[in-house]
């Protein structure tokens, strides 16, 4: 068999070599190999952020240990003495927790005491307590919508705000309730069913019962 004539290589203008052919195709084997390595890389990279992307999607997360906890009842206890009535402190059943206890001051100057309530459901309840309250922050804190009906809780009726089906803004007044007594106002709005909204109101009988008529000095410490 006829042995195959050396290639020639243009650049050179003559034929090759047998250790440019050897160098050359090291080379060439070389750079195979490196555009296989990358290509292998990217394709792992792909591979993971896949499996990452799997991961957070299918994988149940539980952020109940992030959510802040507040002892709102020892808040309480301290915001007391910066109001002249009754602080509401309500007594709540296992799994009601808060992530917010504060006194607050409305755009009209009314100051109020707040707290935020989490039903084991993880609706929302707010608390606000204001004291010497006007029309002007009742309405605010229920979003400016009207009363829908009354209901009588532990022998205290409460004024029914039910704006979920209302293609109002409403926040999360979704639904609220208030109630007064002596200088306290007290409102109860949030995204929670009616039977949580009525369990806190229940909750509170003994404060608004605790509350000093308008006028009267307050000795009574926080609570429910």
């Amino acid at each position: 068999m006829a042995q195959k004539p050396p290639r020639v290589v243009a650049e050179l203008g003559r034929p090759e070599t047998f250790e440019e052919t050897t160098a050359r195709k090291a080379e060439q084997s070389r750079k195979y190999r490196a555009n296989k390595t990358i290509n292998n890389l990217w394709l792992s990279l792909i591979v993971c952020v896949a499996v990452v992307i799997v991961i957070v999607l299918l994988v149940p997360r539980d952020d109940t240990s992030q959510r802040q906890t507040i002892d709102y009842r020892s808040v309480a206890t301290s915001a007391q003495a910066a109001l002249p009535v009754p602080v509401a402190a309500p007594e709540l059943p296992a799994g009601w927790s808060s992530n917010a206890a504060e006194i607050r001051r409305g755009n009209d100057g009314v100051a109020y005491w707040y707290v935020g309530l989490l039903t084991p459901s993880n609706t929302f309840v707010a608390l606000a307590q204001g004291v010497d309250a006007n029309d002007s922050w009742l309405s605010d804190q229920v979003h400016d919508t009207a009363a829908s009906s009354t209901i009588t809780v532990d022998g205290i009726q409460w004024t029914v705000y039910d704006n979920r089906t209302t293609s109002q803004n409403v926040g999360n007044a979704e639904y609220a309730l208030t109630a007064t007594a002596g200088r306290s106002t007290y409102v109860l709005y949030g995204t929670a069913d009616d039977a949580d909204f009525e369990l806190v109101a229940a909750a509170l009988a003994s404060n608004l019962a605790a509350q000093p008529t308008a006028g009267a000095a307050s000795t009574t410490g926080a609570g429910s």
